[in-house]
Parts: structure tokens; C-alpha cells; sequence
């Protein structure tokens, strides 16, 4: 068993590093970064996995862990990887039905719980869950229900560790642990159907740090990692592992809301994000070149149009830029750049991850413009995450990049992309029949998703269940408009409709804040949100920015009808998943009258 076997990893890691800091959190009662050192996570995880055994784990128990990013997350992970036993995350925004569908599958008895949604959620459905024995509160501050009588927090699970009185259990475990042991159950919470288990064993993630540790060595023990994603999701779980395994400070993002003031305050070197992220810097930064003025617009605009030249004509192609080119680059990059760096809270940048989505070739192309290391890459929960990403020099704007060491892809029928190798899922938790559709005879996994290498770059085109075939016969790709629609100040979420249709239509959520301002700039009178997102003037407006961003797509392919909604997409009504991607089925059920009104004749 390796170093990096993760029932070892932070006490070997502690051993290393000692007193120096692990992880950071914010603690909101006193308004700042509270740092944990690897001593002390080590003493923790050894407190959590005494604790577990005094509960009475058993070996390959799965246990649950339903939160939002919190240091305890980690506890209990590592907790229960030192017995043998299988974390099960769930998404800290999962509803009642979805967390018991879980609970059930996996036979959970024991569940963490993060703060009082959590908490509220897991009470509600304990008497449902027949396996359910025990919830364990994170948050000190949750007030528990007065007819619950097995709870206990999480400090007073610790109590039971205190002294490590089962250190010998614990210990015989750790030793029996192998690569071949279960590590996660991580469930795919599908646009379609219930979700599927997908299992991770500790040999997956063997294999998926020692082919980022080939990728990846421009990083190094002094970097610190924004943990902003949920620890959930396969792309943070993935990366916050392999960062402990570099030695990396992770920083923890309890409230996903506050992402933009917390990186603020880290200034982290990496994080891993989605393209949604991006977008909002693009909008930001868009719309303050807008209210500039004069020289001071014209020297952004120019300073944009410099980085681009310079680091995508020049430097992503391995070339040596001109003298002038680089002299002006040198300027802007101790002016607009820093600025506009600092601004977001990067200046401290290394590089940042992104996958989750398409990325937008005009924002790739801003952010690496002003000097940012965007690292575009294509990965799945049933990758392990990556499978390929960007490698400077030399990768290609619109694509994923190149193929990790190792991870073997080919192009099947439909161009379906097709992966096989040691990170890949061995199958779908209690589901051999899902297993045996996307796991061919040859061991192949079929992804669903349809693309083309150009030598050993990866790019995609779309997702082949995804395809709309419109009434005339014609197929169209919903995410590629939608990926290039939603690059729009003005948009914040966009749903294609087409299937079945005679012609392409949009529901639009708009940047609600943007529009008002556009109205009060123009004198447009309105007494509700309703009546601006119907005004003439509005959606004429609209009209013509999204006629211009669809011009290069066919004509069977544009939005003829849209419609502005006046409230966001919500998980609530079942219309995004917990990754906050659109769930068709239920936007088609959910604003069906709205739908057909835009193909009434």
C-alpha cells in the first residue's frame, strides 16, 4: 500500500509537513481564515476513525456524508477510509426524495450532516430509511428536533475517539486496506432517469494522481487551492484529494454564494471552476470597459486586443513575440492586467482547472488574454474526472486538450467518444444492467458524448442523447447555441427548445439587474418585471443580440421565438440538477403553456 493510500495519506503527510497548514476555513463568527495543520487533521482523522469503530463500522460499510464544504467533510472521509469503509457524498442542496433515494441504495446507517438544511432534510426521512440509524451534526450551531433522541454532534463523536481506544482495531484495518477497496460511491444525479452510483475504487485514484503528477508540474507544495465546487462533485473531490497528495493548502468555500468575495480574501494560486465562472468575469469586465470612457476604454480594449495577440498568436503556439508586441504586453501586464487581476482576487494565479460545460471561444480566449492559465479539460464522474485537458504550449482554442498519460479514447459510432484505462469506473453501484450498457464487451466505456481528435487533441461536439430533431427532420445541438447564447451580458440561463418542434425557441432567464438599467437608460416605462420582460423595446433588443451571436449557425438551427422569464430556473421545481445543469424533461413540463404559446401560428 502506497503513501498516497488515502487510509495513510494525511498521517504521512502530517509526518512531512507537521505544523504547517492543511486546510483553511472561515469562520463566521469572527469574520476570518482559521487555519487547521496537517498535526492537527491527522489528529482529527485518527479521533473520527476511533470514533467510527466505537459506532460500530464495519469493513466496506458505505457511509454518507451530506454537506456543504466544510474541514469535517474531510474528517469523516478519511475517517472511514482508515476502517475500509466507503464514503457516499450527497449534494448539500439534495432534496428529501433525492437523499432518500441515496440512503437506501447504499444502505446507509450512519449519515454526517453539514448545518441546519441538512439536518432539517435527513430528520425528516430518518423514520423512512430503514437502514438509517444515526445522524452526525457538523454544525454546532444546528438546533436539533425535540423528538430526536439518536443525534450527536460532531464533537461529541470525536469524544468517542478521544484516547484513539480502538487504535489496535483501527490499525489491523489500515494494514488490510488495499488499492482494490472501494473508495466512493459518487451518484450522478442525471438529467434523465434516477441517479446511478458510479463506483470509485482507491486504484482509480492511484491512477489518477500518478497521471496528474506527469501533467501537472508546474504545481508544487506552495500553492493553495479554492475549494469552491461542491466536494461532492467528482472534479473538487478528485482535485482536493490530489492536492493533499501535492501538499497543497486547500481552502474551503462553505457558501458557494460568496465565491467572489471569498477569493478575495484567499488570493488562492489554483482552483478548479466551471465555464459559468469565467462567464461572469467576462460580463464584469465587459461591462466596465463599458462605462468607461475615452482613453481609458480605448487602453482596455487595446490591452485585450495585445494579450491576445501575444499569448494565443505567440506564447500558446511556442513562438517568441515581437519587440513592440512584447514591450506593450510588459506595460499592460503591470497595469490593466494586474488591475483587472486583482480586482477578481487572481493576481496570485498559477493556474485554474475549468471543465463541468463547453467553454466559449471568446472566453477562453479573454482570460488567457489577460494573462490568466485557464486549463480547459474534459473529464466525467465515471472518468474520475479528467481524461484530457489543456498543456501549454500548444493547445487549441475549442478543444478539451490533450489525453492524460495512459487513458486510452477512441472515436465509436455516432463519433461517440469511447474510454478505457485504469481510471475508469468498473461500473454503476447494484446496477449490472447499466453497467453492461455503457461498459462494452472490450471494456470500453461509451460516454454519450460525441466528438473528433485532431492528433492527440480532444474535441467535442455534443451530447449525442442531447441531439433535438426538430418536426422537419433536421438535428440540431441544444448546448451549442446554448453555449454560444449564454456568452450575452444580458443572459444569465438559456434552455433550447426544439424536439419535435417546427423551429428552434429559447427560454431565457435574464440578467434581471442589466435590464433595468437598460430601461431606465431608455425611458421604458414598466410597473412589474412581467411588463419590462414583455416590453417591445426589451425584446427587440434581445432580438438583435442574439441574432448577432447566432449568425454562424444554419437557419434551421437559429432561435425564431424566445421567452423571458421573470424568476430564475429553479432546483426546487426540479429544473436543474444539483451541478446546476437545466433538466429538459422538467423545463418541458414545467413552462409547457409558455412553450406552445411561442409556436402558436
Amino acid at each position: 500500500m502506497g503513501n498516497h493510500h488515502f487510509a495513510v495519506l494525511v498521517h504521512k503527510q502530517a509526518e512531512k509537513y507537521g505544523e504547517r497548514s492543511a486546510l483553511r476555513y472561515r469562520d463566521y463568527d469572527l469574520n476570518q481564515w482559521k487555519s487547521i495543520s496537517w498535526n492537527q487533521v491527522s489528529k482529527y482523522v485518527h479521533q473520527a476513525s476511533n470514533a467510527l469503530v466505537e459506532l460500530g463500522i464495519r469493513e466496506e460499510e458505505n457511509i454518507g456524508i451530506f454537506s456543504q464544504n466544510m474541514p469535517e467533510c474531510l474528517y469523516a472521509d478519511f475517517g472511514g477510509h482508515a476502517n475500509r469503509a466507503v464514503s457516499v457524498p450527497l449534494y448539500a442542496t439534495s432534496s428529501a426524495a433525492q437523499a432518500q433515494y441515496i440512503i437506501d441504495d447504499a444502505q446507509i446507517r450512519f449519515l454526517f450532516v453539514g448545518e441546519q438544511y441538512q439536518y432539517e432534510t435527513a430528520f425528516s426521512i430518518l423514520g423512512l430509511c430503514p437502514t438509517l440509524e444515526k445522524l452526525i451534526l457538523f454544525d454546532p450551531k444546528i438546533k436539533k428536533n425535540e423528538r430526536d433522541t439518536t443525534s450527536i454532534y460532531f464533537d461529541e463523536f470525536l469524544r468517542l475517539g478521544e484516547g484513539l481506544p480502538h487504535a489496535a482495531v483501527v490499525a489491523e484495518r489500515t494494514n488490510r486496506a488495499s488499492f482494490e477497496d472501494l473508495a466512493n460511491i459518487l451518484y450522478t444525479s442525471g438529467t434523465t432517469g434516477e441517479p446511478k452510483g458510479v463506483m470509485l475504487h482507491h486504484s482509480t485514484y492511484e491512477e489518477i494522481i500518478r497521471i496528474h503528477d506527469i501533467r501537472l508540474t508546474m504545481m508544487s507544495d506552495k500553492d493553495i487551492s479554492m475549494c469552491f465546487l461542491p466536494l461532492t462533485h467528482v472534479f473538487e473531490r478528485a482535485w482536493t484529494y490530489y492536492c493533499l497528495h501535492r501538499g497543497v493548502e486547500v481552502c474551503l468555500n462553505l457558501r458557494p454564494a460568496e465565491i467572489a468575495n471569498t477569493i478575495k480574501e484567499v488570493r488562492p494560486t489554483l482552483m478548479c471552476s466551471v465555464p459559468r465562472f469565467w462567464e461572469k468575469v467576462y460580463a464584469g469586465v465587459n461591462e466596465k470597459i463599458a462605462s468607461e470612457k475615452g482613453l481609458k476604454q480605448k487602453l482596455m480594449l487595446d490591452a485585450i486586443k495585445v494579450g491576445k495577440k501575444h499569448n494565443l498568436d505567440y506564447i500558446r503556439l511556442g513562438k517568441r513575440p515581437p519587440f513592440m508586441l512584447g514591450l506593450k504586453y510588459k506595460f499592460y501586464q503591470k497595469t490593466i492586467y494586474a488591475l483587472l487581476k486583482k480586482a477578481i482576487g487572481l493576481e496570485n494565479g498559477n493556474f485554474f482547472p475549468t471543465a463541468g460545460a463547453a467553454v466559449p471561444n471568446e472566453i477562453c480566449e479573454f482570460v488567457h488574454a489577460v494573462g490568466i492559465n485557464m486549463i480547459v479539460g474534459y473529464g466525467l464522474t465515471e472518468s474520475c474526472a479528467t481524461v484530457s485537458c489543456f498543456v501549454s504550449p500548444g493547445f487549441e482554442i475549442g478543444s478539451v486538450g490533450t489525453i492524460m498519460s495512459d487513458v486510452q479514447v477512441k472515436i465509436g459510432e455516432n463519433d461517440e467518444i469511447l474510454l478505457r484505462g485504469k481510471t475508469i469506473t468498473k461500473g454503476y453501484y447494484k446496477k449490472a444492467e447499466a453497467t453492461a450498457e455503457a461498459i462494452d464487451k472490450d471494456g470500453w466505456f461509451h460516454t454519450g458524448d460525441a466528438g473528433y481528435l485532431k492528433g492527440d487533441q480532444l474535441f467535442l461536439t455534443e451530447r449525442i442523447k442531447d441531439l433535438f430533431k426538430t418536426s422537419n427532420g433536421k438535428y440540431i445541438s441544444p448546448q451549442a447555441l446554448e453555449t454560444k447564447l449564454s456568452v450575452d451580458r444580458y443572459i444569465d440561463q438559456i434552455a433550447i427548445i426544439a424536439d419535435q418542434r417546427k423551429f428552434v425557441s429559447a427560454l431565457i432567464i435574464p440578467q434581471y439587474e442589466l435590464l433595468k438599467q437598460f430601461a431606465d437608460e431608455n425611458g421604458v416605462q414598466y410597473a412589474s418585471m412581467e411588463e419590462l420582460l414583455a416590453h417591445p423595446r426589451i425584446t427587440g433588443m434581445m432580438q438583435d443580440r442574439i441574432d448577432t451571436l447566432q449568425q454562424q449557425f444554419a437557419h434551421y438551427e437559429q432561435v425564431k421565438r424566445f421567452t423571458l422569464l421573470p424568476e430564475p430556473f429553479s432546483m426546487a421545481r426540479g429544473e436543474l440538477t444539483n451541478t446546476l445543469k437545466i433538466k429538459r424533461s422538467a423545463l418541458n413540463k414545467n413552462y409547457a403553456e409558455i412553450i406552445d404559446k411561442m409556436y402558436e401560428e
